[in-house]
């Protein structure tokens, strides 16, 4: 396994990370029986054994961890493999995070906006169709989650203690969280979690299902890759959940066939290492012009975006709820309170003296547990959680560019939370206009029957055992 992978799949006792088993329920020899030492008839000719090839969503499906050995085969999630599809003349559609787009600002000194024009510029010299942005698929994404907890809310004041578990509401982005949520935590975890996809998946839902057909493209010819700032981002595209069945259109089958919503992810350090193989010189780039069909520009050519740099969960569902359960309108940025560490933070509404709204980031394994010991045992007061397993969160993901020579993780993290900030105006994502536009022509309103089918998901179990290998994650 390349070292690269991120902590959370990593095997080893790291001290903010959740140690996974130690051992592959999938077999890496290709014939692990012992040889049959009865008397035998006749002796078959002595077959060549096949390689082992162990895909993503083998290893997702059992119970343990991604292998460390030399025959695991990320298919359909590496570099080498988007350079082929480069060459099929498939048309090929790639979705830039706003953490790997800080990244690489700072790691060449530029802003954050020339970064995206540049890339623009060298992702369509090698044949990419358009560069989208998932800050407008976050926003999407932002406005389910905060229809879901208004819901959850009304629910659970109407049934009061017999509300069960509708709160406190976690959020659901980070797919480090989610496996470990469904691998060692199982069923009275999971109903706690917001059944609204992540950024990624929302914009690849959004390009497969509604602009393929825009463009005039059929999803099965489209080739849709995201850019992101962690490796756990390819374990999240290859799962069942995130793949649907398009018609045949004239194939072998007449049922028709199963595409994912994303068909492949590379980190922020693929990126690198793809401007580095061609030789390019970034600083030297034109700057294209933006696709404005799914990026958060407006006329005037500045980014936009929400608070918050793992995408403003807490932040941006705390403000609706004020405003919609109590009318209060939070003016100004909010006063998160520190409890454990920067990591751990709060921020409650009081109506009358009395705590209505209480809201925390968790970020870490470390803190991350503490909370589910509290919902374990019916004792945690918040209302809503926004999780992410990587201490930091996203900006601090393990597919980012590394530090450069000399340079500490830690100043290079204060240099990506500068830039993150600089120059991306803060906007209301109720007030996007390209998202009111896709709720306008295909998704008719939040927490619609479409909505509901395409932009949310279920969460499952895995059952600790080998015949776990039969279900993927």
């Amino acid at each position: 396994m390349s070292e690269k992978f991120s902590p959370t799949l990593r095997i080893g006792d790291l001290s903010d990370f959740i140690a996974p088993s130690q051992a592959c329920v999938v077999s890496l020899k290709a014939n692990s029986k012992k040889p049959d030492t009865r008397p035998q008839v006749s002796i078959a000719p002595k077959q060549q054994a096949e390689p082992v090839k162990i895909s993503l969503k083998d290893c997702l499906a059992c119970s343990g961890c991604i292998t460390s050995a030399e025959t695991v085969m990320l298919e359909k999630q590496s570099l080498d493999e988007f350079l082929s599809n480069l060459g099929q003349g498939k048309p090929i559609i790639i979705s830039l995070s706003p953490q790997s787009r800080a990244s690489l600002a700072v790691h060449f000194g530029v802003s954050q906006l020339q970064v995206f024009k540049k890339l623009t510029t060298f992702l369509k010299s090698l044949g990419v169709k358009a560069v989208f942005d998932t800050s407008c698929s976050r926003d999407l994404t932002l406005i389910e989650t905060c229809n879901e907890f208004i819901s959850r809310y009304r629910q659970s004041q109407l049934n009061n203690e017999s509300s069960g578990a509708s709160l406190p509401m976690l959020s659901s982005a980070c797919p480090g969280w989610i496996c470990y949520a469904e691998k060692q935590l199982g069923s009275y975890i999971l109903p706690y979690i917001s059944s609204v996809k992540s950024p990624q998946q929302t914009i690849g839902a959004t390009i497969k299902h509604h602009i393929c057909k825009k463009l005039g493209i059929r999803p099965d010819e489209a080739y849709h890759v995201t850019v992101m700032p962690c490796y756990d981002k390819k374990l999240e595209a290859v799962r069942d959940d995130f793949v649907f069945e398009v018609e045949s259109h004239g194939r072998t089958s007449e049922s028709g066939f199963r595409i994912p919503e994303v068909d492949s992810v590379l980190t922020t350090g693929e990126i690198l290492d793809l401007i580095k193989l061609k030789g390019v010189s970034f600083e030297a780039l034109e700057e294209s012009p933006l696709d404005r069909m799914l990026t958060n520009v407006n006329d005037e050519g500045h980014l936009y975006g929400v608070p918050g740099s793992s995408g403003g969960y807490a932040e941006t569902v705390f403000r609706y709820a004020a405003k919609i359960l109590f009318g209060r309108e939070m003016e100004g940025p909010l006063t998160f309170r520190t409890i454990r560490n920067t990591d751990f933070r709060e921020v409650i509404l009081e109506v009358d003296g009395k705590t209505v709204l209480k809201f925390a980031l968790c970020y870490g394994f470390q803190n991350l547990q503490n909370i589910v010991r509290k919902v374990k045992m019916r004792k945690c007061d918040y209302h809503f959680v926004e999780v992410m397993a990587c201490p930091s969160g996203c900006l601090n993901g393990g597919g980012q560019i590394k530090p450069k020579p000399g340079q500490s993780p830690k100043d290079l993290l204060q240099m990506l939370e500068a830039m993150y900030s600089t120059n991306v105006l803060v906007t209301d994502p109720f007030e996007n206009p390209l998202v009111k536009h896709l709720y306008d022509e295909w998704l008719e309103q939040p927490g619609s029957e479409i909505a509901k089918r395409l932009l949310h998901t279920d969460y499952h179990p895995v059952v600790k055992s080998v015949t776990a290998q039969l279900h993927n994650w």
